[in-house]
């Protein structure tokens, strides 16, 4: 499959492994399950943020935070959901997802891309091993990709930032 672009309808196929955050406690974890993304998808206005790896100073210092920071922002535009993805299992997006202050029930969703190599599939890889690209995509209510850019190198954060984002919504 060729990188996603500008137009073009969001995948059938593309499922992430998802550990939903049922309590808070950064000691509680809870079971993987498969998210077909491209079902739950449908009538929502999604931003699909991919990172490199969770946990790593890029991501987590500069990356992720202004997303949860400016979800007010990303949702006054229309967005329905914020999912972010990570080559890393289930279990570790959930722990990401908990140190970042993610609650239950919340529209910001962290999952894993080794279910089906979403990224891989579309070559936005980091190049470095089996890491996901740094890159972000919006997803509108009829499916079609409305913004979809990767970073020229894994540590800058400028086409895929929450800013690049919201100039596009």
């Amino acid at each position: 499959m060729p990188p996603l672009k500008t137009g073009d309808k969001f995948p059938e196929g593309v499922k992430f492994e998802y550990v939903p955050i049922t309590d808070p406690d950064p000691k509680a974890c809870g079971m993987p399950q498969e998210y077909d993304a491209s079902k739950e998808f449908k009538g929502k206005k999604v931003v699909l943020v991919s990172v490199p790896g969770a946990f790593t100073p890029g991501c987590q210092a500069y990356h992720i935070p202004p997303y949860l920071e400016n979800f007010d922002k990303l949702t006054s535009k229309g967005v329905d959901l914020v999912v972010v993805i990570a080559f890393n299992d289930g279990w570790v997006m959930s722990a990401w997802a908990k140190v970042n202050g993610v609650k239950p029930d919340s529209k910001v969703l962290f999952m894993s891309d080794s279910k089906s190599f979403f990224a891989k599939d579309i070559g936005w890889m980091a190049g470095m091993g089996e890491r996901n690209g740094r890159w972000a995509m919006i997803i509108e209510k009829d499916g079609t990709v409305s913004y979809a850019e990767q970073e020229s190198s894994p540590r800058e954060v400028k086409v895929s930032s929450v800013d690049a984002v919201l100039s596009k919504l």
